[in-house]
């Protein structure tokens, strides 16, 4: 039967995010479904490299601890638990949630994984498909393809609800879809109501970085003050069966939520407000209005949708060469001069040794490697030269460095604290696949 009401807490806005807020929220949130949010553009890729090499396991290498943190209360008070921290391994991830649930005691658990979003061999087929970022054909970077994962909608999301397992695993899924989901599932909304579908994704856009719209990323002091910074809590949604929306955090949480968080959170990577394209719908934005109703409680009104697209947008990671970097800090007088001057000559051996980059730069970290060339700006007192190049060939982007060590004793006085990294580097492109090429499945893990 459907409901009147649902309350939707956010346990988590990307990988590395804190889990007290996702307790104190089960805990004492009178929450109905908490949603973990942990997939950036290149998490898919990156898990995908993870587990080639033997480093990682493909899904989320926090779940297992997110899990332990919150499942005891998910299971005592039947709080549904949606995340896309399957990535690159939903099935594994959901395994993990059955173990992890075993090893706390919870009896009959079960796990609804959701597939389909990898969609690798739909596109070794269609090389002529564009990228969308630089209008080259796919076939362009094919060969070194490491993943292909379609964003996935709402209504998959509610289909896994519908199978009562306590906590629904995905890997890639619209950001804001994770939160529509259980809107969809838990008032049997169709889903050609757009009007409905406009609100329940101006909700979940407003969820899906969790504490952003609770004064993370908002805290600037003497300009934005956040109280109990320290103590940030998460933002939950209160929405009703008739598309209600009212944003809010709990009353003894860290943090703040009005209007001015939530307007910075809902531009929030936005090309075109009036035309915010899901999976689910494409949301016009500029209607909405927010209301403070009580403290720390918004309401949420005015979005608008038109219909969805035919199509799903395909995040395609591929590999593209190496980075290699080194740092050294300078301190003391004349230590800007003495940096520009280290860089400089990383940058000339490296030519004399012959490596070609693709691109190579040198910045002072506190001085220019944010906003570009520093005439004008006050020279700080202490300042760390950063010297980066990416190239196709590992051995030059290990010689960066190399060479920047090498000025402990071949370079200006004063050089200390050097760091050296190389990595692979995993770019992404996008490309458009119609939606009938994407066919997911629900597949059920439990404990036993």
């Amino acid at each position: 039967m459907a409901r009147e009401h649902l309350r939707i807490g956010v346990g988590a806005g990307f990988a590395g995010d804190r889990w007290e807020p996702a307790v104190e929220l089960v805990e004492r949130g009178e929450i109905d479904v908490i949603a973990f949010e942990c997939l950036a553009e290149r998490t898919i890729a990156r898990e995908i490299l993870a587990l080639r090499r033997g480093d990682g396991p493909g899904y989320s290498p926090k779940l297992e601890a997110r899990l332990r943190a919150v499942l005891p209360a998910c299971a005592a008070k039947g709080i549904r638990v949606v995340t896309n921290m399957g990535a690159a391994a939903p099935l594994a991830a959901g395994r993990a949630a059955c173990a992890v649930a075993a090893e706390l005691g919870i009896a009959d658990f079960r796990c609804a994984v959701l597939l389909g979003d990898d969609v690798r061999d739909v596109l070794v087929a269609r090389p002529e498909l564009s990228l969308l970022e630089t209008g080259e054909p796919l076939e362009s970077i094919l060969g070194r393809m490491a993943s292909a994962n379609a964003y996935l909608g709402a209504d998959a999301v509610a289909e896994a609800l519908a199978s009562g397992a306590l906590t629904v695993i995905t890997g890639r899924v619209a950001d804001p879809s994770l939160f529509v989901g259980p809107m969809l599932h838990a008032f049997g909304w169709s889903y050609d109501d757009y009007a409905k579908l406009a609100q329940a994704t101006a909700a979940g856009h407003l969820l899906e970085c969790a504490g952003q719209v609770t004064g993370g990323y908002f805290a600037d002091p003497g300009v934005k003050d956040v109280p109990a910074l320290a103590r940030l809590g998460f933002p939950f949604a209160d929405v009703s069966a008739a598309g209600e929306v009212v944003i809010g955090k709990l009353v003894e949480a860290g943090g703040r939520v009005d209007a001015r968080t939530c307007s910075e959170q809902l531009l929030y990577e936005i090309d075109d407000p009036a035309a915010y394209i899901t999976p689910d719908c494409v949301l016009d934005m500029g209607g909405i209005g927010f209301t403070e109703i009580a403290r720390d409680r918004i309401r949420v009104e005015g979005a608008r949708a038109r219909p969805r697209t035919p199509s799903y947008k395909v995040s395609v990671g591929y590999f593209d060469g190496y980075l290699g970097a080194g740092e050294l800090s300078y301190g003391g007088p004349n230590a800007v001069a003495r940096a520009r001057l280290a860089g400089e000559v990383v940058k000339e051996r490296l030519a004399m040794r012959g490596f070609e980059f693709d691109e190579l730069r040198c910045d002072l970290i506190g001085l220019d490697s944010l906003h570009g060339p520093a005439e004008g700006r006050p020279e700080p007192y202490e300042v760390r030269l950063r010297v980066a190049g990416r190239s196709q060939s590992r051995a030059a982007a290990e010689a960066v460095g190399w060479e920047v060590a090498a000025l402990y004793t071949n370079g200006p006085f004063g050089g200390a604290g050097d760091f050296a990294d190389v990595r692979e580097i995993l770019a992404v492109q996008s490309v458009l696949l119609a939606r009938e090429l994407v066919p997911t499945r629900i597949e059920i893990v439990s404990a036993s």
